[in-house]
């Protein structure tokens, strides 16, 4: 996964104030590939992306994208670096008061100062894209759910950008729509060329159209594969996950101490002679 990295995180760490996050978190995204980033809840997935995208600057590390640190830039530079980004949010996050017409023309009218036929014109090619042509007019509260994520995934595209992040695309979808937005994601990140990270819950779809896999617990990267690998992988945790087994490696209960080191206020790992 070295090969002409478009993305590459050097021991990264980060932290909420004092409860830590990410920990020496190591990983290289190749160009115009599509990456998968799973893990349990909490685990450090979303953080991730917030730090690609500059929302968060991280407290140990770098944070490399494109060759340039995401740390080290200005507000401008910032501005610049999301405008050659798409994201698609987990729920779609459609202006409700806006038409979809209107929801896709917005990152055009907010980068871009095209004409208004060039932006009709542009906006009429990603709703094609997505299957939605005839959807121009509707309100969003008139779609579908797997209709209003592919209005959003139109939208995300809209620039075609270098870079898309996926946070939980999957969420809230029924079978079909599901498998519609899959095939859609894979279908545009080849044909656009562009380099992006999904990071998912959803873990047989996901393996069925990326490139690559990194699992994250407790804030580190604990494996890594294609596919294929990660499907005949003799990690316990690995295959804890991918199988959804209750029982393994991967624990439910969120560590707590016990009510007699809460007494004697000793830490979580309890009293030494």
């Amino acid at each position: 996964m070295s090969i002409d990295p478009y993305i590459e995180l050097r021991n990264v760490s980060f932290a909420y104030g004092e409860r830590p996050i990410l920990k020496n978190v190591n990983l290289s995204i190749p160009r115009g590939k599509l990456v998968a980033i799973m893990g349990g809840s909490g685990s450090g997935k979303t953080t991730l992306l917030r730090l690609i995208s500059g929302q968060y600057r991280a407290r140990k590390g770098e944070v490399i994208v494109d060759g340039r640190n995401v740390g080290d830039m200005s507000a401008k530079e910032l501005f610049e670096h999301r405008r050659r980004m798409g994201l698609l949010f987990q729920f779609g996050a459609l202006f409700t008061d806006l038409t979809v017409f209107e929801n896709v023309a917005f990152p055009i009218r907010e980068h871009t100062r095209l004409p208004d036929a060039m932006i009709r014109d542009l906006v009429t090619l990603k709703l094609n894209a997505v299957g939605l042509r005839g959807t121009q007019s509707l309100m969003p509260a008139e779609l579908s759910g797997g209709m209003s994520r592919r209005v959003a995934l139109a939208r995300a595209i809209a620039l075609d950008p270098a870079l898309m992040l996926y946070d939980e695309p999957f969420t809230g979808l029924d079978p079909i729509s599901l498998g519609v937005i899959a095939h859609l994601i894979k279908k545009l990140n080849d044909a656009l060329g562009t380099t992006a990270i999904m990071v998912t819950h959803d873990v047989h779809t996901s393996l069925d159209i990326v490139d690559h896999v990194y699992f994250v617990s407790n804030g580190e990267i604990v494996a890594e594969g294609t596919p294929d690998e990660v499907r005949a992988s003799p990690s316990p945790w690995v295959h804890q996950f991918v199988y959804g087994e209750a029982d393994g490696p991967v624990h439910f209960a969120y560590p707590a101490k016990s009510r007699l080191e809460d007494d004697l206020g000793l830490g979580q790992g309890g009293a030494h002679a």
